[in-house]
């Protein structure tokens, strides 16, 4: 079986720079040099459905742009790359949502994966409207998937539930596949419903012995409710010629941090509802000292952005290593990042994915090979501006 890559669209802004914000962290920032136009971000999606990456995941939150939208314009720029949508349930009716999917599917031709996102900050869904806590929205999400899903399979949905109410809801035109729905999730509220509903579990880059534990731990819980899930890992990356050359990266992007604003992310990371977010904090405990956590495992990301805070961080071959190792654990599929992600994907595109293909971890999803190892990849050039072509 081929592993599965996905990329990453910065919706909030891209840089040569480390971009923060997302679970508590403010956005600061997170514009970084290269705003998330139509343009750039269609540079990027081609780069990796070139490259061969399978989709590319886009994130939700008031921190960036709606994922909704922008994957849907870049359908236009794209042929082949799936868009993984993050959206959260709760904001939006499991009708709307499911009718919002099929027709995403349809006009896409089979292109839309969905991240479904509890939501791990009060504060944030607070400002939607939203006034649960956690737990209760962890409920509700089982009932919203279970809305969805059977609206999919074509079924006629009455549901009278602790939080969602529908009667007599039905699809016209139904999505062709139904779309795979990846989630997340650390606490023991995700974990039940992670089993019930996720085709794809995600979670963020732990060390191996970590991840080992929460694979388990989610597979016991599926087998219990009759299902099994395939699973995936989120990660940043930063893969370079050698060893040497890519930690240099990583301390350039280290050092272009400052304390103050290590401190203030901090912060606002701390009063984040998120188990899973508790333990990317608990892997470098907001110092710039220690934080190879793993071998090839980076934690520097962690100190300003919320969310995925690790990095794979070494040499080609020792990246592929990293994700030979993760993979031996069960991990099937890979959402990976980098800044800035356009540069990023052609290193690893060009220089892991080769390797991953030589060991028959990998193929290219159109037949194609994999450009050769590069060695050094060439600055971006700006997007040209429609009308100035």
């Amino acid at each position: 079986m081929s592993l599965t890559f996905h990329w990453f669209l910065p919706t909030y802004g891209d840089s040569r720079d480390i971009v923060g914000g997302g679970h508590g962290v403010s956005v600061g920032r997170a514009g970084g040099t290269r705003p998330p136009t139509v343009a750039y971000l269609g540079q990027i999606a081609r780069t990796a459905e070139q490259l061969g990456f399978v989709g590319a995941l886009t994130p939700t939150g008031a921190w960036c742009e709606d994922a909704w939208l922008s994957t849907a314009m870049l359908t236009e720029v794209t042929e082949r790359l799936k868009f993984l949508v993050a959206f959260r349930p709760g904001l939006l009716s499991p009708t709307l949502a499911a009718q919002m999917g099929a027709t995403f599917q349809r006009l896409s031709q089979g292109r839309l994966l969905v991240n479904v996102v509890t939501g791990g900050e009060s504060h944030e869904q607070r400002g939607y409207g939203d006034f649960l806590d956690k737990d209760a929205r962890y409920a509700r999400t089982d009932e919203f998937l279970h809305v969805v899903r059977a609206l999919w399979r074509g079924e006629t949905v009455d549901h009278t539930g602790v939080y969602l109410r529908v009667e007599q809801a039905r699809l016209a035109r139904l999505p062709e596949p139904p779309p795979p729905v990846y989630f997340g999730g650390s606490s023991a509220a995700a974990g039940p419903v992670a089993a019930a509903h996720s085709d794809v579990y995600l979670t963020w880059g732990e060390p191996p012995a970590q991840v080992a534990g929460k694979l388990d731990w989610i597979r016991g819980l599926a087998a219990e409710a009759g299902r099994t899930v395939r699973f995936g890992i989120r990660l940043h990356v930063i893969a370079r010629d050698t060893g040497d050359a890519a930690w240099a990266q990583a301390r350039r992007l280290l050092d272009g941090i400052a304390d103050a604003d290590i401190q203030a992310a901090q912060e606002g990371l701390r009063r984040s509802e998120s188990e899973g977010q508790r333990r990317m904090l608990d892997l470098h405990g907001g110092s710039r000292d220690g934080l190879e956590v793993s071998p090839n495992l980076w934690a520097g990301v962690g100190l300003v952005r919320g969310g995925a805070g690790t990095a794979l961080v070494g040499s080609h071959t020792e990246v592929a290593d990293r994700i030979a190792e993760y993979h031996a654990l069960g991990i099937e599929e890979f959402v990976l990042s980098g800044h800035p992600h356009l540069e990023e994907a052609y290193w690893f595109g060009e220089g892991v994915l080769p390797i991953l293909r030589a060991r028959g971890l990998w193929r290219h999803p159109a037949g194609e090979p994999a450009a050769a190892q590069p060695t050094g990849i060439p600055f971006a050039t700006p997007p040209v501006p429609a009308g100035r072509r």
